[in-house]
């Protein structure tokens, strides 16, 4: 039997996102060991018949000591499991896992990329500093014979080519990680007096909480009747966690509702008249947006990389060139305004769901790239 090891940052994050492959590589007759940071997630995890091993890792650290541990932890998994194949996620186990393996046993590698994140997208001079660093460091990691890499939008992957980071044939694109769409799936339209705009993001700036409480106070200064909500919880491990004095601000001023993590989000996204998600870089491909049009809600985001893999404009949602907060506020207004409208754009997005991002079309997908990385 191969053994399949995922390397992810937290618990949490495996649940969500990549639960469903491990489910799918034990239907293929993989033995699935997962090593993350564990947190409440453990029962859940093992009952699928995953082995999960708990992984010392500070996502915002920099302190040696614990990148050290870091390394460390998973040089002994390596040496203790020897996989026949390695699924990382995320850029910090990427580079973590390619040093250990340098210098451990030889086996197919699977590299899966989120987004690029604040190094590539941003200007700042921190940023401009770093990325020269980390291009020549990621030349050096995609070099060796066994390993490929999965993307999940179309920008991304100009950019790596761009930078001769990696050779086109090591690349696969596989938008985002898949959908339960029985799970997401629509409930009867009703036209209720309640509107609900919500985003469905951590509270991190990047999310664009900001503009989207500035959007609300807006429309709600026009005198409708919108209710808007941030659903999610911090990310204290982040280093672009929103302060909690700041969301006691918000709190008091009482123009958006601070609903925290939601335990049943395929509801609160039916209960949504229009998703706004103004994230203010380039992702991956949002899961929440997956989820989103799933439940035939329609969005509207900034037209960033990732999100204009999912929304397509004037069809299931409204892109707004970055940080236009008039433009923004103007498309929600006209969506809050129209039921009909807002039932055509949600079942453009249902069916653009249906017919490109299930979660088994990204699992026979992703099968196909452990294959080519297996021979």
């Amino acid at each position: 039997m191969r053994k399949l090891l995922f390397i992810v940052s937290e618990d949490w994050y495996f649940i969500s996102h990549r639960l469903h492959l491990a489910e799918y590589a034990i239907k293929q007759g993989y033995n699935v060991t997962v090593l993350c940071r564990v947190n409440s997630h453990r029962k859940e995890i093992e009952s699928a018949g995953i082995r999960l091993i708990n992984w010392q890792i500070e996502r915002g650290s920099l302190n040696p000591i614990y990148e050290i541990k870091a390394l460390w932890g998973i040089n002994k998994v390596l040496r203790t499991i020897q996989p026949d194949l390695i699924h990382v996620v995320a850029l910090k186990p990427i580079l973590y896992t390619a040093f250990v393996a340098r210098f451990n046993i030889d086996c197919g590698h699977v590299y899966a990329l989120g987004g690029l994140g604040f190094i590539f997208s941003s200007k700042k001079l921190l940023a401009n500093m770093l990325r020269p660093v980390l291009v020549k460091t990621m030349r050096w990691m995609f070099s060796r014979k066994h390993i490929r890499l999965i993307l999940q939008n179309s920008d991304d992957q100009k950019l790596l080519l761009k930078m001769n980071v990696v050779n086109n044939e090591r690349i696969h694109l596989i938008r985002g990680a898949g959908v339960d769409t029985c799970l997401y799936s629509p409930t009867p339209f009703s036209q209720t007096e309640g509107r609900l705009v919500i985003l469905p993001a951590r509270l991190l700036w990047s999310k664009g909480a900001c503009d989207f409480v500035e959007v609300a106070r807006s429309i709600k200064n026009e005198g409708m009747n919108v209710r808007f909500a941030l659903v999610g919880g911090m990310d204290e491990q982040s280093p672009d966690c929103i302060p909690k004095s700041q969301i006691e601000v918000w709190k008091r001023e009482g123009i958006v509702e601070i609903l925290g993590n939601q335990n049943d989000m395929p509801n609160i996204l039916n209960m949504a008249t229009v998703i706004c998600f103004p994230t203010t870089y380039g992702e991956g491909l949002p899961k929440a947006l997956l989820e989103s049009a799933s439940c035939a809600t329609p969005i509207v985001a900034y037209d960033v990389p990732g999100c204009r893999e999912i929304v397509v404009n004037d069809v299931n949602g409204y892109l707004i060139p970055l940080k236009d907060i008039d433009a923004m506020t103007k498309a929600l207004r006209k969506l809050l305004l129209s039921p009909q409208l807002c039932r055509r754009m949600g079942d453009a997005g249902r069916k653009l769901v249906l017919e490109n991002f299930s979660q088994e079309k990204v699992a026979i997908e992703t099968e196909k790239v452990w294959n080519e990385a297996l021979v």
